[in-house]
């Protein structure tokens, strides 16, 4: 009998550990666009009201989560948007060669590209990329009256910023435009100014996003995508990358996916099954994004509204239905 009584001793006390270990915290990462943000609490909501688990919040730029993805020691386990090819540099180390970091079978797609307002295609005729490498764009373009015109390229931290940079270059905008890379909060701001004037403005715009529902904008035409004149060299693969890299051409479709540290398969096993599964819907987070940002209501609130009315979808996620 105390034989037996020492080893259901032992028994529960090794259940303990492993439910313990099952349910240690999960830190999501949360980039700087409101997609990201949004998946995070996607992510974190579904680990908290569907797993029971703990979930933390942690803002960082694209390098500093999948290298702390990479250490596996729990200060940031997720990446809730990645866009590839944009982060392919960081998928191509941490994921194909050091297998520290998995990717979710799931994804959706995203488009990239230069927008305009369009009353500038219809004013204007502005419809080109190439339009935007004219004297006339450099005029109509320029708002504050420095003499050039300006394109925001993105926020900095953004790998697609660096791409855009280079296609600003290669497609000779550069001469008339001048890239900026400020805050995306920020540009969207001096953005409804300009448009409420009907004033020029050229930006990098992707989708899904809610400006796409905002205003009535249009996506330049562009060259269509050739992986020959296409070569992006990230800052983390060469110092001299914008010297290596020629962009113009069209971006490529992208790939958007959900990235989790490997260690959670041993820390959290039930949180890194989920996070292999996750899909996301893209018109339905474009739907989020505007909920969030245009009508301003509070991020928790909306996605929980979004998880209670998509528990089917969940449901799948977390493995509980097969359809």
């Amino acid at each position: 009998m105390k034989h037996f009584n020492t080893l259901t001793a032992s028994l529960a006390l090794a259940l303990g550990a492993t439910t313990a270990m099952a349910q240690e915290k999960v830190m999501v990462g949360e980039p700087s666009w409101p997609g990201a943000k949004i998946m995070s609490r996607v992510i974190g909501q579904v680990i908290e009201t569907r797993l029971g688990g703990e979930v933390g919040y942690a803002p960082g730029a694209n390098a500093v989560i999948f290298a702390a993805m990479d250490g596996g020691r729990g200060d940031i386990d997720v990446h809730p948007d990645v866009w590839l090819p944009n982060q392919s540099s960081f998928t191509d180390e941490y994921v194909d060669q050091k297998g520290t970091v998995g990717l979710s079978d799931g994804s959706y797609e995203g488009r990239a590209g230069i927008c305009v307002p369009t009353y500038m295609v219809e004013d204007h005729n502005i419809k080109s990329i190439y339009d935007l490498a004219t004297p006339m764009a450099q005029e109509l373009f320029d708002s504050d009256g420095d003499g050039m015109g300006e394109v925001w390229v993105g926020a900095s931290g953004w790998a697609s910023t660096n791409t855009f940079k280079v296609r600003v270059r290669d497609y000779g905008i550069e001469t008339f435009l001048t890239p900026t890379t400020e805050d995306e909060t920020v540009f969207y701001s001096r953005l409804k100014d300009q448009i409420d004037q009907e004033k020029g403005a050229a930006f990098y715009c992707y989708a899904p996003h809610y400006v796409h529902a905002l205003y009535d904008v249009t996506i330049l035409e562009e060259p269509e995508h050739d992986p020959a004149t296409y070569k992006m060299v990230q800052p983390d693969q060469d110092a001299d990358w914008y010297n290596q890299s020629h962009v113009s051409t069209g971006e490529p479709v992208k790939t958007v996916t959900v990235a989790h540290s490997k260690s959670l398969d041993q820390r959290n096993p039930a949180a890194a099954s989920f996070l292999s599964s996750i899909n996301m819907d893209a018109a339905q987070l474009s739907g989020l994004t505007y909920e969030v940002v245009v009508k301003g209501r509070e991020i928790d609130e909306v996605v929980a509204e979004w998880i209670d009315a998509n528990a089917d979808t969940v449901d799948g996620w977390l493995g509980l239905k097969t359809n």
